[in-house]
């Protein structure tokens, strides 16, 4: 799944087996011009080579014991939490896994911590990489969120199509939420807000009961006299 960091929504989706690689994907995700941002699990250093040629920037954070050639350093910041910034080449030519084209590697430390990020993002400083990559905890805050209020994962299907529906139909539902949060608060969605729409609807089909109610009954009470005259 691809998820869209500026407007807090999924984007694309795609379906696997349930062993499938999901590298592969990626170049299916990001178009040319965007900037695709992931964890360590998608580090494919020949990809590395493959998003520059197609015009896709990255900010993906790395192994740290991923072997580097280091071609050139930038100067590092006083009192920053980056401690290393570089032009490099990643993995060994012995293996033939080496980037063919640079790559910037900043690196950068967090609650004791070391970050290891590879970009082609040379117009940012080392800073606002490290705060690019901070927002991939959108699309773990946004799974969080859609499994735990929207239920997706206690499985109603087993077959392809089933999930498919059950996927998609929960997609549909958090996109629908978020026009509302958007168009109505301003926000992104929020249980807050959700909770508040539920009991606006359910007002709202009390209400419209009652008077469906009354309607009958001023319909139905001249017959009754009718009848009895």
């Amino acid at each position: 799944m691809g998820f869209n960091v500026n407007k807090g929504i999924p984007s694309k989706i795609y379906f696997t087996d349930g062993n499938g690689a999901e590298r592969p994907f990626v170049n299916q995700i990001l178009s040319p011009g965007q900037t695709g941002i992931s964890d360590r699990g998608y580090q494919e250093n020949k990809g590395f080579d493959s998003l520059q040629t197609e015009g896709k920037s990255f900010v993906f954070r790395i192994k740290e014991n991923t072997f580097k050639t280091v071609i050139s350093e930038y100067e590092i910041p006083t009192n920053s939490i980056v401690f290393y910034d570089a032009e490099v080449l990643l993995g060994t030519p012995q293996n033939d896994n080496q980037t063919e084209k640079p790559v910037r590697l900043v690196a950068y430390r967090v609650d004791n911590v070391n970050y290891w990020v590879a970009t082609d993002r040379r117009d940012l400083t080392a800073e606002q990489i490290a705060e690019v990559y901070k927002l991939r905890w959108e699309i773990e805050s946004f799974f969080a969120w859609w499994k735990r209020h929207l239920k997706v994962y206690h499985l109603i299907a087993r077959s392809q199509y089933g999930l498919m529906v059950q996927i998609l139909g929960g997609l549909i539902t958090y996109l629908l939420l978020a026009i509302y949060c958007y168009e109505n608060h301003g926000e992104r969605v929020s249980i807050k807000r959700v909770r508040q729409l539920r009991i606006q609807i359910q007002n709202e089909l009390r209400d419209s009961d009652s008077s469906a109610d009354s309607y009958f009954f001023k319909e139905q009470e001249p017959s009754r006299l009718d009848a009895k005259t």
